[in-house]
C-alpha cells in the first residue's frame, strides 16, 4: 500500500489532532479535527503558515453558527466574521481559525431558534436567554486551548471584539500579546443585537479603542 494511503488510515487518539488540505476562495488551508475527550465533540481549524517559528500567530475563535454561518442569517454577524477571519489569516499568510462546535454561545440550536423567537417578541438577545433560563454566554475555549498547543502555539493576535475571549485564553495558558478588531458592517436586522453585544456583554464597538 502506498505509504501516504497509509499514514492516511491512521487513526487518531481523542485529544489528538487530523489534518487534510482543504481549498477555499482565500487560498489553500490545511484543515484539523480533534474529538474534545471531556465532551467528545468534534471541532475544527484552518490554519495557513509556518505557525511554530516562536512569533505570536494570528488567531480566530470562531464558534459555530449554523443560522449565520450556513443559513445566510442576517440576524447577527457569524457568517460576515467568519469569512473577514479566514481572509485576514490568508492575508497575512499564516494564522488560525479554530471553529469551535458550541452553537449559540454555547446553549445550542433548538435553544437558539426558541431564544430567536423570543427576540423577534421583543426581548434582546440577554434578555431572550435570561427568559429561557440559560446563560448569557455558556461557551468553553478549553478544546481551542488544546488544539493551539497541538499545533506549538503559545503566543497569539486574537481576532476578536470580545474582551472575555481573551480572558478566557490567557487563562488556559495561551499569551495573547495583542488584540485585533474584527468588525463587519451592521445591517438592519443585526443592527439592534451588535448594539446590544457593545452594550450588554462588553464587546469593542468599532470606535472603542482598547
Amino acid at each position: 500500500m502506498n505509504p501516504r494511503i497509509s499514514s492516511a488510515l491512521a487513526s487518531a487518539a481523542p485529544g489528538e489532532l487530523v489534518r487534510c488540505k482543504l481549498p477555499t476562495p482565500w487560498g489553500e488551508f490545511d484543515l484539523h479535527g480533534m474529538v474534545d475527550p471531556t465532551t467528545g465533540q468534534e471541532h475544527a481549524a484552518m490554519s495557513m503558515g509556518t505557525l511554530n517559528q516562536g512569533e505570536p500567530v494570528l488567531i480566530r475563535m470562531h464558534s459555530e453558527c449554523l443560522t449565520g454561518d450556513t443559513l445566510y442569517s442576517l440576524k447577527c454577524d457569524c457568517g460576515a466574521q467568519l469569512e473577514a477571519g479566514l481572509k485576514a489569516i490568508a492575508e497575512a499568510g499564516r494564522g488560525v481559525l479554530l471553529y469551535l462546535r458550541q452553537e449559540g454561545r454555547g446553549i445550542g440550536l433548538v435553544n437558539k431558534i426558541r431564544a430567536y423567537a423570543l427576540q423577534q417578541a421583543g426581548a434582546d438577545t440577554v434578555q431572550a436567554n435570561r427568559l429561557l433560563g440559560l446563560p448569557d454566554d455558556a461557551r468553553d475555549y478549553s478544546a481551542a486551548a488544546q488544539m493551539l498547543t497541538a499545533m506549538g502555539i503559545q503566543q497569539v493576535r486574537l481576532l476578536t471584539n470580545n474582551p472575555a475571549k481573551v480572558e478566557a485564553l490567557q487563562a488556559l495558558g495561551i499569551a495573547v500579546v495583542a488584540r485585533v478588531p474584527l468588525h463587519t458592517p451592521a445591517n438592519p436586522h443585526n443592527r439592534g443585537y451588535l448594539e446590544t453585544k457593545s452594550q450588554r456583554m462588553g464587546h469593542y464597538a468599532p470606535d472603542d479603542q482598547d
